[in-house]
């Protein structure tokens, strides 16, 4: 499991859950499954603004961006790939190195 994903799961399990063991898929709905309501949804960009220091606009405050842990994922990465000026690759920018994580280095 990356670091973007134990944070935001972390995230979740602690202010939403408040503790609680309970399983959940990275691909389930937040809103469908009832772990965050709509101001669940302000605390969550409150925290990406904190933890991985992005701004999400109103535009950006769509499920497909918020909704689940791997949509926060995508966007966080991407969100940090673009600011930095680094590929992003399905989602994923390894910022130390400039290529997706999964990919071998650039010859």
């Amino acid at each position: 499991m990356n670091q973007t994903v134990e944070a935001i799961r972390q995230f979740v399990q602690d202010n939403f859950l408040f503790g609680q063991e309970i399983t959940f898929s990275d691909e389930e709905s937040f809103l469908e499954q009832g772990l965050i309501d709509s101001t669940g949804v302000l605390e969550l960009i409150a925290f990406l603004g904190e933890r991985f220091s992005i701004a999400v606009t109103d535009e950006e405050l769509v499920p497909e961006n918020l909704d689940s842990i791997s949509n926060l994922v995508r966007f966080v990465e991407s969100k940090l790939g673009s600011s930095l000026g680094l590929p992003v690759v399905d989602g994923m920018t390894d910022p130390l190195r400039g290529y997706a994580a999964d990919e071998a280095a650039p010859s």
